[in-house]
């Protein structure tokens, strides 16, 4: 297994961990994502103690629920980073609440459910439209914005030209507007 993950089935190390506990699959899912949603949480803004710490609570729940990943509606990247996305989202939410003092003191509100599921709606129908990608935009788009990886340094991974590189991702960007639309 190279630095980069290339060449890793990650979907039976998923299988491993969900069937078998396996701890060194777990390992390996850990020392390749983890410094990636580190990175992903800090580009979206997390400070580095609330990214570090969202990055352990999401390989807890790798690690716990294993058995929810679904490989027909997401790769284990996708799988992975939208777990990060939605713990993050979850951080922001609490971070709003007003301190003690400020509280309103009545019945507590309720999480617009519409919010919610719409929120839930909206990350499902993104990796259906990922998992449709031809496997070539899907890997590239996956490693892209889930791996952390530059257009160049996807280039030297695959061999493949940097304009090719940027194709392609242009490409599967364009198709998941229009099944998103």
């Amino acid at each position: 297994m190279t630095d980069k993950g290339e060449g890793t089935d990650w979907m039976a190390l998923m299988r491993a961990i969900r069937d078998h506990r396996d701890e060194a699959a777990f390992a390996v899912i850990f020392q390749h994502f983890a410094p990636r949603l580190k990175g992903f949480l800090m580009k979206s803004g997390s400070a580095e103690v609330q990214a570090e710490e969202c990055v352990q609570d999401v390989m807890a729940t790798i690690w716990q629920k294993a058995h929810l990943f679904d490989p027909s509606r997401a790769s284990v990247a996708t799988w992975i980073f939208t777990i990060a996305r939605n713990r993050r989202i979850d951080g922001l939410r609490k971070a709003r609440q007003p301190e003690p003092e400020d509280l309103f003191w009545g019945p507590d509100a309720e999480p617009d459910q519409a919010d919610v599921y719409e929120m839930q709606q909206e990350s499902e129908r993104l990796g259906r439209a990922i998992a449709r990608l031809p496997e070539a935009q899907r890997t590239l788009i996956e490693r892209a914005y889930f791996g952390d990886l530059t257009h160049r340094e996807l280039a030297a991974e695959t061999g493949l030209p940097l304009g090719t590189i940027k194709s392609r991702i242009r490409l599967a960007l364009d198709r998941l507007r229009q099944h998103m639309s």
